[in-house]
């Protein structure tokens, strides 16, 4: 069973996204703010897939419920819905933790593509299925496939689903400079609607995480021009 959550203030955008979404087979508990949504996960002991959150919301906005969220689950697929002009809400919800955004107004058919493929990522991850060797070391950093977790000097690097993938795709590339088109194909898939930006962005965070100097990265380093490398 598909299970999401919306949260979304505007009762009429609400409406239109629970229809399509139901339409697609997902079962739908919907939330009318940002308390209702934390309120919602909470009862339902956090069985959800995916969660699509408005920024501007009443009680909590969209940020604060996302980190939250965020804290209480790594592989909660979250999805942010943006304004078209306000470029800073994409780029902050991105760095608070969420895994992709739709930008309002939006067609049904976009709507879907990323929903379905936030979806297919988190039942991926859960799955854990890979013939590929589960264990990668890589100088002072250890990527466990199956565990779904990274440590560096043995202390564990809190990573959401996105963050892990992106990591495993350096790992199985080691020294190979990837481009943004490659990233974002091998972890957002080849149907992706969104632009190249969201890597930069999880890059940037990834960093945060992994970097003793993020603002001078020894391993996760830029290709100008093209894209980045992980570099031992």
């Amino acid at each position: 069973m598909k299970k999401i959550l919306v949260a979304e203030d505007e009762s009429a955008i609400r409406e239109f996204i629970v229809i399509n979404l139901k339409r697609s087979g997902y079962t739908v508990t919907e939330a009318g703010n940002g308390l209702e949504a934390i309120q919602a996960y909470d009862a339902a002991n956090g069985d959800f897939d995916v969660v699509l959150l408005d920024i501007m919301m009443p009680e909590m906005d969209g940020f604060e419920v996302c980190k939250c969220l965020r804290e209480k689950s790594s592989s909660l697929g979250i999805i942010m819905l943006t304004a078209k002009t306000e470029e800073m809400d994409k780029v902050t919800g991105l760095l608070v933790g969420a895994d992709d955004y739709v930008t309002k107004p939006f067609s049904p058919a976009e709507l879907m593509a990323r929903v379905d493929s936030v979806h297919r990522r988190v039942v991926m991850n859960a799955s854990n299925v890979t013939s590929a060797p589960s264990i990668i070391e890589l100088g002072e950093f250890v990527l466990d496939v199956r565990a779904r977790t990274l440590t560096k000097d043995g202390e564990l690097v809190d990573l959401t689903q996105v963050e892990f993938q992106i990591m495993e795709y350096f790992f199985r590339n080691p020294a190979a400079a990837l481009s943004r088109t490659d990233i974002l194909k091998e972890v957002w898939g080849e149907s992706y609607y969104g632009e190249e930006k969201i890597v930069d962005v999880n890059i940037r965070r990834l960093r945060i995480k992994i970097e003793a100097i993020p603002s001078n990265p020894r391993h996760l380093v830029t290709v100008w021009g093209l894209g980045y490398k992980w570099v031992v």
